[in-house]
C-alpha cells in the first residue's frame, strides 16, 4: 500500500470508532448492546493485557482498528519502534484498518506489505499535540499521507483557542477533496471541534467508551446523542 493511491477504505463515511484504551473499557466494549461502526484497540496502553484481548476479540461486534502509538504522538509507555510493530503484528490478522503514523511509514513499510496482502486498509495519522500548524502545511501532510497509500488521513491538533479551530476547520473544508479525513481536536475546544467536523463530514469520529481518553474527546453516548439532536 505504499505509493501512488488512495485506496478506497472498506468503511462508511462517518463511521464512529469507539477508543478501548483500557481493561475496563475493553470489558464495557464487549457489553455494549448496539456496538459502533469501528472499535479501536490502543495497543500501546494494552500492551499488558494481550492475553485478555485474545479472549475478548469474540465478543466485539465490529471491525477493528489496530493502533500502537508513537509516544511523540501521544503514545503510552515510550514504546520503541520494533515493540510498537509487534503489538500491531500480533493482532493483524484481527484488523479491518491499522493506523500508522506518517512519521513511521518509511519504517513500517513491510508490514504496510503485509496489510496490503491481507486487503486491510491503512489509516495514517498526524498528531499536533501543542498547536495547529497553517491549513497549507496541513494540507501537506494529507498529501503526504495520499501518496503513501492511505485509505484515510487522521489528523489531530491542538484546539485551545478560536484561531487554531479556525486553521483546522479551514484545512478540512479545503482539503478533503484529496482523501478521505478524519479531523479532530484536542483541548479546551476539542469537543466543539469535534462537533463541528462531525457534522461537516469528518470520515471518522472517535469516541470513548466510559472516560474520556484526550480532553475533548465525547462518549460513545454523547456523540450518538449529538448526531440525533442535529439530524432531527
Amino acid at each position: 500500500m505504499t505509493g501512488k493511491s488512495s485506496a478506497k477504505p472498506r468503511i462508511s463515511p462517518g463511521a464512529i470508532v469507539a477508543v478501548i484504551a483500557s481493561p475496563t473499557a475493553l470489558t464495557r466494549a464487549t457489553r455494549l448492546h448496539l456496538p459502533p461502526d469501528l472499535f479501536e484497540l490502543r495497543l500501546d496502553a494494552l500492551r499488558r493485557s494481550l492475553g485478555v484481548i485474545s479472549r475478548a476479540l469474540p465478543k466485539l461486534r465490529a471491525p477493528l482498528l489496530l493502533t500502537a502509538r508513537h509516544p511523540a504522538e501521544g503514545g503510552v509507555g515510550r514504546l520503541h519502534l520494533a515493540e510498537r510493530r509487534a503489538l500491531l503484528q500480533h493482532f493483524l490478522k484481527d484488523a479491518a484498518i491499522i493506523d500508522v503514523e506518517l512519521r513511521s511509514v518509511g519504517q513500517m513499510k513491510e508490514m504496510i506489505g503485509e496489510m496490503h496482502r491481507c486487503q486491510i486498509d491503512l489509516l495514517i495519522s498526524r498528531h499536533y499535540l501543542r498547536t495547529t500548524p497553517s491549513p497549507n502545511d496541513l494540507r501537506f501532510d494529507a498529501l503526504s499521507a495520499a501518496a503513501a497509500g492511505a485509505a484515510v488521513f487522521k489528523l489531530v491538533t491542538r484546539t485551545d483557542t478560536r484561531e487554531q479551530l479556525a486553521r483546522l476547520i479551514s484545512f478540512f473544508e479545503a482539503s478533503r477533496d484529496l482523501l478521505p479525513i478524519a479531523a479532530m481536536g484536542i483541548g479546551k475546544l476539542g469537543l466543539e471541534s469535534r462537533s463541528q467536523l462531525d457534522r461537516l463530514g469528518s470520515a471518522l469520529t472517535y469516541a470513548s467508551i466510559g472516560r474520556a481518553n484526550v480532553a475533548g474527546q465525547p462518549s460513545l453516548s454523547q456523540l450518538r446523542r449529538a448526531r440525533r439532536a442535529y439530524v432531527m
